[in-house]
């Protein structure tokens, strides 16, 4: 794959090597005397791919530094991460990252970026982008589709090729294949694991491998997924042989079908485990992968989307086995904190005055879910009012099969008018429904608990990984490549927890209310004073992009909120969205259509109004391809739209 050395600073690529050794050749990006130095490959334009594609990457990381791997689609203003690293290492690496089929067109770009010692390095020695699933493999290809041995010294899988007198039917007599043999092993009871890439989309389909055996009774060949957990699932085992003559039949190629679902990251493992001295010998070959199942009868994966709901239209699949929890709809105001989707939408309200008795347990029972899998159930969570019911909120499993139910959550965190986040891992044999409980012993030891935003997807509950780009910034792992402006009065700080000024400013983020955020201090400003947080350049595009953010506007001295679309060309400001005044205590989410066909960066402005109370924030900025469907007016009058006591709406 050709590619080209770019960057939108030239300044960042002036110590961006091309070095060539004597038997091979690779690039480098070096720190020499300058921390921080970045570099980009960008490959030849790829036409839109029907099929799926796999980049093979071989790379290396010196003392720091980091690479990303992203796909930059015609017409996007921003580049999709697929995968990034920040792990050195002592020798060459090897990543294997799969390509969606599109119909867009679209260029791999390589970023690199170094650290700060001198001796930070990234290096590239080779990448290939072929087709089909990165899990697919012939074994013809010195790098063996990134397959390799699980770690055991006294057993291993090795190369093969040419055809055994016991394999006449051999799909491919002078190719290679993978084989493990009990001749090579140490110890017996040894188990001998073949290990693919870790996935890197989510797939489902049909897999497909052929295998031969010699001696079957002396071993059992298996084959599992493993989750990054590493947490293995059998899906098949060869059977064993009955007599002598089916032994026999084992001694040609066999293909093998299995339906796989794979939402989440996954590594193939096939697994010889011998068990005596004579255990034979297993070739394995071939295993490529259709998206369509095996048997027309297989179940789709299960659609987690059934059990969302934010509750703006109605409880979704939720229902409630006693009448205890309302949806309460809240203007903005400077008092009572509203809901979290929106900051001026609805969400679940539970408090003795709703329910028909003094005392009371509420259920909220969501949709029914399949066993066999693991689920990871998100929400949100507010506490309010002066109750000290414990636990205010639990969650449970009900299982179907029994109606028992078990605990898997109770709520300890007594941090009230704020949101929230939690999350949990669910796995169980049978089918099961959530049922989220609040319990009050009396009308005067009850806290009224608030839930919205509950979500469920598959696999274990983990951390996105890698590090977030522009086009997404929650301020968890920095600035996410937003700079302040030098020509301002004032900085952006980032912040975790209430702002230092009383009565201004959120008391947490919006993200997961633990988080951090950005505002401005008004009390290090002067009465009219701005900061300007710029984002990394942008490329044009003609198409429409979507702007969407939550801001804090808390304060009765809060002065202006401003977007601002600054062109590369000449440097001017256009207006998108502006809000003046005191808002309310929420966070409240912001919508902003635009369309530039050159480059250009996004610009928050803020400014101190009339007094401290003033402290603006932002956090969870987020980038969308498309017009936002509810776009907000992009000028609104000054202060609260309506009573600052907050109107309720049950």
């Amino acid at each position: 794959m050709a590619v080209q050395v770019t960057g939108p600073d030239r300044r960042s690529l002036a110590y961006l090597s091309v070095l060539r050794g004597r038997e091979s050749g690779y690039v480098a990006l070096e720190a020499e005397g300058s921390a921080g130095v970045r570099g980009v490959l960008l490959s030849a334009e790829v036409e839109a791919p029907e099929e799926w594609h796999c980049i093979r990457l071989v790379y290396q990381i010196s003392s720091s530094g980091s690479l990303q791997v992203a796909l930059r689609s015609e017409g996007e203003s921003f580049d999709r991460p697929l995968w990034t690293s920040q792990q050195p290492s002592h020798s060459w690496s090897r990543v294997n990252i799969d390509i969606h089929n599109s119909t867009q067109t679209y260029r791999v770009v390589l970023e690199g970026l170094t650290g700060g010692e001198a001796a930070s390095a990234v290096s590239i020695a080779d990448i290939q982008v072929t087709s089909g699933y990165c899990i697919e493999c012939d074994f013809e290809k010195n790098h063996l589709c990134g397959y390799k041995n699980q770690w055991n010294s006294k057993v291993k899988w090795f190369v093969g090729g040419g055809s055994l007198e016991t394999t006449p039917t051999q799909p491919n007599t002078t190719g290679r294949y993978m084989y493990v043999d009990s001749a090579y092993t140490q110890t017996f009871q040894e188990v001998a694991q073949l290990v693919s890439p870790l996935t890197t989309e989510p797939l489902s389909g049909c897999l497909s491998f052929s295998y031969q055996q010699q001696q079957a009774e002396g071993h059992w060949l298996s084959f599992h997924t493993r989750d990054q957990a590493g947490q293995y699932q059998e899906l098949w085992r060869a059977p064993e042989p009955a007599d002598q003559q089916q032994q026999q039949l084992t001694q040609v190629w066999i293909p093998v079908q299995v339906d796989m679902k794979a939402p989440n990251p996954v590594q193939l493992v096939f697994e010889v485990a011998y068990n005596g001295p004579a255990g034979g010998r297993v070739l394995l070959d071939d295993v490529s992968f259709s998206p369509e199942f095996c048997d027309a009868g297989t179940e789709p994966m299960f659609d987690t989307s059934v059990a969302n709901c934010d509750f703006e239209i109605g409880f979704c699949q939720y229902r409630q086995t006693v009448r205890g929890w309302k949806r309460v709809l809240m203007q903005p105001n400077i008092y009572q904190t509203g809901d979290h989707t929106t900051g001026t939408g609805a969400f679940l309200l539970t408090a003795p005055r709703f329910a028909d008795q003094s005392s009371y347990v509420s259920q909220l029972v969501g949709p029914v879910l399949p066993g066999g899998l693991k689920f990871c159930l998100r929400f949100f969570s507010s506490l309010r009012g002066f109750g000290s019911a414990a636990p205010p909120l639990a969650v449970y499993l009900q299982h179907m099969h029994s109606g028992a139910l078990q605990e898997v959550w109770r709520q300890s965190d007594n941090t009230r008018d704020v949101w929230t986040a939690h999350e949990i891992t669910l796995h169980t044999q049978h089918s099961t429904q959530v049922v989220f409980v609040s319990t009050c012993k009396s009308f005067w030891n009850c806290s009224s608990v608030g839930l919205d935003d509950i979500s469920m997807s598959l696999g274990d509950c983990a951390s996105p990984s890698g590090s977030p780009g522009p086009f997404l910034c929650d301020f968890e792992a920095g600035m996410c490549g937003y700079s302040q402006d030098q020509k301002d009065s004032a900085d952006w700080l980032r912040n975790r927890g209430p702002t230092p000024t009383a009565f201004t400013g959120p008391t947490r983020d919006h993200t997961s209310g633990r988080g951090h955020y950005l505002h401005i201090e008004a009390s290090l400003m002067l009465t009219g004073q701005q900061a300007r947080l710029v984002s990394g350049m942008l490329r044009g595009s003609r198409g429409r992009h979507c702007l969407r953010f939550f801001y804090s506007m808390f304060g009765s001295g809060t002065g202006d909120l401003s977007v601002l679309l600054r062109k590369a060309l000449d440097g001017r400001d256009v207006l998108l969205w502006k809000r003046s005044g005191e808002q309310g205590i929420s966070w409240l989410r912001a919508t902003v259509n635009y369309q530039c066909d050159e480059q250009h960066q996004i610009v928050f402005e803020a400014s101190r109004g009339s007094s401290l109370r003033s402290d603006t924030a932002i956090d969870d900025i987020m980038f969308e391809r498309g017009l936002c469907p509810d776009a907000d007016d992009q000028f609104k009058p000054s202060g609260l739209p309506g009573d600052e006591n907050g109107n309720i709406t049950y």
